[in-house]
């Protein structure tokens, strides 16, 4: 199981670290044209902030326990990502925009995993 956590966790950095590099060097104007439609909602520091957090907590999902300093940050950042998918499909519910819900679900829900195998049984 401590593979299968690894192997989560990595596919959820990469997409979390593309996501959030995506926000933080477009301007907001060119993310909603390229169909991220909400970012119309918030501010570009707002945008960028998202953008800040989300390449953060892919860093933060790998970097702790490959280097062994601090590796239960791991776990919090699992936690972390959960939370900004579950705000995330809280926005597009908002917004009516149904079909972006499920992929916040999915990511919220392999996070959710994450966070439950590194604070539980398979903790470093």
């Amino acid at each position: 199981m401590n593979i299968t956590l690894w192997i989560i966790a990595s596919v959820l950095a990469l997409a979390f670290l593309a996501a959030g590099l995506m926000k933080i060097s477009q301007p907001r104007e060119k993310l909603a044209a390229s169909g991220m439609a909400w970012a119309e909602d918030f501010s570009p520091g707002s945008v960028r902030a998202i953008g800040a957090v989300e390449a953060l907590g892919a860093l933060g999902l790998i970097l702790p326990a490959a280097l062994g300093i601090a590796p239960a940050l791991a776990a919090w950042a699992a936690l972390g990502l959960a939370a900004t998918m579950l705000a995330a499909a809280a926005v597009h519910l908002r917004r009516k925009e149904a079909k972006a819900i499920p992929v916040n679900l999915v990511l919220l829900l392999l996070a959710a995993v994450v966070a439950w195998g590194r604070f539980g049984p398979y903790a470093f």
